[in-house]
């Protein structure tokens, strides 16, 4: 039987379409005034890049990105390409890194992902950036961890602590992790069912964030629409902003090449939710 969390089953350029995203995010750095490994933790890789249009208006936005990976793999350098959307729209962008899986548990990641919020968010109003126009994206497990900013999940003891947010773009996300123990994923994260639990966005308490844009690919599995429908019910069910899309013709991977292009219209998406905040 398909495991629908395996993407690479379902993408058969997987490895192609990863190294043309990590090549894209060169191609931006090499162009863009990169502020690389600003620490939040203890940890090498508990770090941001910040990444600055070439002149930081008074007052300018700040975006967060959260790479995905499925809590046990990934990087923030292989995506700087999302940074594109949010530097048009005159932002500094934030890619957050976090500790993986199995040798950091979900519930410190939770943790380490709000910390590098707190702390990009200090870095950048030292910069000139509005504490006040302040959003987050995130793909993949990125979209999970980004969720719970503005929830709270029940393995959390109250509210997270972090800086009111303006808006967050969900792209692809895992929101009802009940499933990822027994997955492919058994021997890489070894996610607990008691973590999966205590981390899943869909029986976690909403909180205000202003709008909240759930989507993923026409052509993912199954999991992924039917997650971030859920999701977007959730929302609309208490009363806060939230919408609902697909991107056409996108997989679970190309999606991010959609989201880093303002010609398309996840990218434009991104760089309105920054610019609006």
């Amino acid at each position: 039987m398909a495991d629908l969390y395996r993407n690479r089953d379902f993408i058969p350029d997987f490895d192609e379409i990863m190294a043309e995203t990590e090549a894209r995010s060169r191609e931006v750095a090499a162009r863009a005034d990169v502020r690389p490994g600003l620490p939040y933790g203890d940890t090498p890789r508990q770090s941001f890049d910040l990444v600055l249009p070439p002149r930081v208006a008074p007052g300018a936005p700040l975006h967060v990105f959260i790479h995905g990976g499925y809590w046990r793999a990934g990087s923030k350098e292989a995506h700087t390409l999302v940074a594109q959307p949010v530097l048009e729209a005159g932002g500094i962008c934030a890619l957050v890194t976090y500790d993986l899986m199995p040798g950091t548990r979900l519930g410190a990641i939770v943790g380490q992902v709000r910390a590098a919020v707190r702390a990009a968010a200090a870095e950048a109003a030292g910069l000139g950036a509005d504490p006040g126009r302040l959003t987050v994206s995130g793909h993949s497990a990125g979209a999970h961890l980004a969720s719970l900013l503005a929830a709270e999940a029940p393995g959390d003891a109250g509210p997270p602590d972090v800086p009111p947010l303006a808006g967050l773009l969900l792209v692809s996300g895992i929101y009802d992790l009940a499933g990822i123990p027994d997955s492919f994923l058994k021997d890489e994260a070894k996610m607990t069912h008691e973590e999966a639990a205590d981390w899943s966005p869909l029986s976690a308490r909403p909180l205000p964030a202003g709008r909240r844009i759930f989507t993923c690919g026409e052509a993912e599995t199954a999991p992924f629409h039917v997650q971030a429908a859920a999701m977007d019910e959730l929302y609309e069910r208490a009363g806060m902003r939230s919408a609902l899309r697909v991107e056409p013709g996108c997989n679970h991977l190309t999606v991010v090449f959609d989201l880093a292009d303002t010609s398309r219209l996840l990218g434009q998406a991104l760089a309105d939710l920054v610019a609006g905040s």
